[in-house]
């Protein structure tokens, strides 16, 4: 069997819509912590108050699947640490450009 190629669950998973909020602050976390996360229509909601709220929303379904396995209120893994980081930074630059 070829490890390389999803097999039929995971192709199928791949599709199914997926959100997770995360949270940090700076002064008082020692990591981001998991905020929200769901599928489907809870993925959807989730989406969808993060745009009321002019929250910026990251697309990357690979990183996604693995902070959807992080119990909701717990830090992200230290294995996960540059990838999360790399998307704050670029939040962090876009919020210097627009004044916030």
């Amino acid at each position: 069997m070829n490890t390389d190629e999803p097999n039929d669950k995971n192709k199928s998973d791949l599709h199914i819509k997926k959100a997770v909020a995360l949270k940090y602050e700076m002064h008082k976390d020692n990591a981001p912590r998991v905020i929200a996360k769901g599928e489907r229509l809870t993925a959807e909601k989730i989406i969808t108050l993060a745009r009321e709220k002019g929250i910026f929303i990251h697309e990357d379904p690979e990183l996604v699947a693995l902070l959807s396995k992080i119990d909701v209120g717990a830090e992200i893994p230290e294995i996960l640490y540059r990838a999360v980081a790399e998307v704050l930074a670029f939040v962090f630059r876009l919020n210097q450009k627009v004044g916030r």
